[in-house]
């Protein structure tokens, strides 16, 4: 039986050439709307809530339970709904969205295997602190607890991967959920937020108006730090003779980016920028010193190991920052401010804790610095910096040939940063090609670098494209994946074909599980158990023809001499995605390394390269 026809997929842009999400982004505050109660389904509520909270798009996929839902959404002038191929497709999308733009991510699906599938994408937002809300479908009440058909109990199964969730058990109830929701992800440290709503709730009538009372008792985020642990800070700050900026995702979150660089100006300390904060302080910058931990610069990691101070903000102590917490930056007195405070003193003891906004403590900070008359003028790092500089052209970030002549993958997704440039937004899978662009594009700008940072999701990066395209759809949207990536949710270009979402897929296509076979390289006697992908050695799948017959255009590149052109002809077409299927060597590796559980002294700039740090800062091979 054929579908029901329905209306065309709405357009991707505004009539003024600015996204739904930039539009309302960059409005001014305003009272919201009064809506006096009156009497709707809970399904209609529902709709009207989203439409009071100036959400311009779901991700999501219809189903029994949710269904009500779809009805009253079909008639809405404000929202646009876009079907996915997949549930986790419509999470992944939501926190692109939410990543590339500040505002909530919205992803919709039904009870049983629809919210189950939503896990995934739940528990990956919340781990980088991205601002989503699900919104699911249940059985109805009367069935909860009996295993009914599609029941699973999605509040109890999400509790702790999520900031808060809730179920709604009374219709009167959905417009403050809604708004509750919405204010617990978007405020404090951002996160998950699921509403699960019984069937019956949904059809039922009840009493809605606009604004509800938000009433959350225990719940008030500290945004303002205490005066006497900033003034604390800034005394550390000028006795320090190796500080260093450590910065993490936080500041992105927090819009911080322009008082981070005031600070480090002000001081001329160091930065160094984690996997989760790329673009947070430019690249370009000669203060910046890369991304720390397993695969960042030798000179970022030197700068925490070796460090006095460590100013860390928004950042929390990851263990891949930190490698061995017992030996992690052994003489440093520590800074930490975040606005969590069950990220303070977690991993490592703070001299100076400070709960906060991140960028009220910057500013609050900086203006206690200049009180202090606290300047690089009289900070006294040249020695700091000379040693510093000297890791740093010692041990630069490169890479040689492949040793069989092949396409090198780092020499790839090089040339696409400098071709694409910084106002281009990448979005990254997990494993080798994810470390290769967070080391080889240069990041300018927040909000430019999307990835899965702590729960490391294969599969993040097609969705996770798509989402920032809607909510950007002016930006020029890359995703850079693997070919272990790219075959769980490639699914997704479908969708992009269909409702106008044209990224662009720079396919890094080494035949392998890429990151695994590294390790089985080093670590496990080149014993290549479960890694070969057979997409180089029988060409399963074919990407080209999968990229066609997904509505895409399929370009293939195996040669350096022709990476350039093959960028140019994808970024030529902007009528319909386009995947680039790059065919590069297998043997390629991430370097530099600190093998997981070992100190970040034992960091190794290649493969058999050790560098030494003494206590003069002098540097040697092992």
């Amino acid at each position: 039986m054929s579908a029901p026809t329905t209306r065309p997929p709405q357009p991707a842009q505004r009539a003024n050439g600015t996204s739904a999400g930039a539009a309302s982004a960059k409005a001014p505050s305003v009272q919201p709307r009064t809506v006096a109660p009156h009497q709707l389904t809970g399904a209609q509520a529902v709709i009207r809530a989203l439409e009071e909270l100036d959400v311009d798009v779901i991700f999501g996929i219809p189903g029994g339970a949710v269904l009500p839902v779809y009805d009253p959404l079909f008639d809405s002038v404000k929202l646009r709904h876009v079907l996915v191929r997949h549930e986790q497709g419509a999470g992944h999308a939501a926190s692109g969205y939410a990543h590339a733009t500040g505002k909530v991510g919205v992803m919709m699906a039904t009870s049983g295997p629809g919210a189950t599938n939503l896990v995934t994408p739940l528990a990956d937002a919340q781990m980088d602190s991205i601002p989503v809300v699900a919104i699911t479908g249940q059985v109805g009440r009367a069935l909860i607890g009996t295993d009914a058909f599609q029941e699973a109990d999605i509040s109890g199964i999400t509790m702790p991967i999520t900031k808060h969730n809730f179920l709604v058990r009374n219709g009167d109830e959905i417009a403050q959920v809604m708004a509750e929701a919405f204010h617990i992800a978007r405020s404090g440290r951002p996160g998950a937020v699921l509403v699960d709503i019984p069937k019956d709730v949904l059809q039922a009538q009840c009493t809605f108006s606009w604004p509800p009372q938000i009433d959350l008792p225990g719940y008030k985020p500290n945004t303002k730090p205490h005066s006497r642990q900033v003034r604390e800070a800034a005394k550390l700050i000028a006795a320090a003779r190796k500080p260093v900026l450590y910065v993490g995702g936080g500041i992105i979150r927090g819009e911080a980016s322009a008082e981070l660089l005031d600070l480090a100006e002000l001081t001329g300390i160091p930065v160094v920028t984690t996997l989760m904060a790329r673009g947070a302080f430019p690249d370009s910058h000669p203060q910046n010193l890369g991304m720390p931990g397993m695969h960042g610069t030798v000179a970022a990691v030197a700068a925490l190991q070796k460090s006095d101070l460590l100013i860390a903000l928004g950042t929390r102590f990851d263990d891949r920052v930190t490698g061995q917490l017992s030996s992690f930056a052994p003489e440093a007195k520590v800074i930490h401010a975040d606005i969590d405070p069950a990220e303070i003193g977690k991993n490592r003891n703070a001299d100076v804790p400070i709960v906060g906004d991140v960028k009220n403590v910057i500013t609050d900070l900086l203006e206690a610095l200049r009180k202090d008359g606290t300047t690089a003028a009289n900070l006294d790092l040249d020695e700091w910096w000379k040693y510093l500089s000297n890791v740093r052209e010692t041990y630069p970030l490169s890479y040689g040939p492949q040793s069989d002549g092949s396409l090198s993958p780092e020499f790839v997704i090089e040339k696409l940063g400098q071709i694409a440039g910084p106002d281009a937004v990448y979005v990254a899978g997990v494993g080798q090609h994810q470390m290769w662009a967070a080391q080889f594009i240069k990041y300018e700008n927040p909000k430019t670098w999307l990835n899965s940072g702590g729960l490391g999701t294969m599969g993040y990066a097609v969705p996770a494209a798509m989402g920032a395209k809607f909510g950007r759809p002016e930006a020029e949207v890359w995703a850079i994946d693997g070919d272990g990536c790219f075959q769980m949710t490639n699914q997704e270009l479908a969708t992009c074909a269909v409702e106008g979402a044209p990224i662009k897929v720079a396919l890094i296509n080494n035949g392998n599980l890429g990151m695994v076979r590294q390790w089985q390289t080093l670590f496990y006697g080149e014993r290549y158990s479960q890694t070969d992908l057979s997409t180089h050695s029988h060409r399963i799948p074919d990407f080209l023809k999968l990229a066609e017959a997904l509505g895409c255009v399929g370009l293939r590149c195996e040669r350096a001499e022709d990476v350039e052109d093959v960028i140019n002809q994808a970024r030529a077409i902007n009528d319909r995605p386009v995947v680039i299927d790059f065919i590069v060597g297998a043997d390629a590796q991430v370097w530099p390394m600190v093998a997981a559980g070992m100190s970040n002294d034992e960091i190794q700039a290649a493969r058999g390269i050790r560098p030494l740090f003494d206590d003069q800062g002098n540097e040697g091979h092992a």
